[in-house]
């Protein structure tokens, strides 16, 4: 399902695109359920890692550890920036130990890794993750080769998506005109950043949902402003893309 928001200009180079995507150069895309599937259950395993690992920094029962990531994530943005700003915590033992993972269940996309290719211009991936983790599995699923950088938690000083200052981070490091960007992301609220700065957004439906802004989605009779697209389906949404 599209939107109504589109850019109005043509684009002066490159296969012609569908309504909305004229001028779009940069490719953004989120990496956890956006750019592999939430059905690959993949972030199930880094949420359970985070509860372990909160348990053994702080001493306490796996159910009050769940309860506070939940709680930090929820209100921080990220468990991440709780924990480093109630605790002090360093963050780097924390990222090694939650990225540490089994990336069998991630399959090579060929699809994918086509429709991607075919996309003019740059592609970035933006994560709340580590590097590591996003050339790890983006390797997985054969598109690691298609990006040009990461921006990750690191690079944007552990600032959580859903705050603009990410974004104003990542564009600045980047070289990211926002009017001529996309931003593909699986969270509906760290969209609203990328909207304000005029930015096209596109929610990458997830049934992963372990947000109240996810489940929220449920009750949309039609999308709020600042999502311009939605698609469930990542590959075949950049395929149609551009025109025949």
């Amino acid at each position: 399902m599209t939107g109504d928001t589109a850019h109005s200009s043509a684009a002066t180079a490159g296969p012609a695109l569908r309504p909305g995507f004229e001028r779009t150069r940069v490719w953004v895309f989120d990496l956890d359920n956006t750019l592999y599937p939430a059905d690959c259950n993949l972030f199930a395993q880094v949420d359970h890692r985070m509860g372990e690992f909160i348990q053994k920094y702080l001493g306490v029962p796996y159910a009050y550890a769940r309860h506070l990531q939940k709680s930090y994530y929820k209100q921080f943005g990220t468990t991440l920036a709780g924990l480093m700003k109630i605790h002090k915590m360093e963050p780097a033992a924390f990222l090694d130990y939650v990225h540490d993972i089994d990336l069998s269940p991630v399959p090579e996309h060929p699809e994918l890794a086509a429709a991607i290719e075919r996309l003019p211009g740059r592609k970035l991936i933006f994560t709340a993750g580590s590097r590591r983790h996003a050339e790890n599995v983006a390797g997985k699923l054969g598109v690691l080769h298609l990006f040009e950088d990461i921006c990750d938690i690191v690079a944007t000083g552990y600032v959580p998506k859903e705050q603009r200052e990410a974004y104003e981070l990542m564009v600045q490091a980047h070289g990211v005109a926002p009017s001529q960007a996309a931003m593909f992301e699986d969270m509906p609220h760290n969209l609203v950043a990328a909207h304000q700065l005029g930015m096209t957004t596109v929610l990458v439906h997830s049934s992963y949902m372990d947000h109240p802004a996810q489940l929220k989605i449920k009750s949309w009779t039609a999308p709020p402003e600042h999502v311009h697209h939605m698609t469930e389906d990542l590959a075949g949404f950049l395929a149609s893309l551009a025109a025949d």
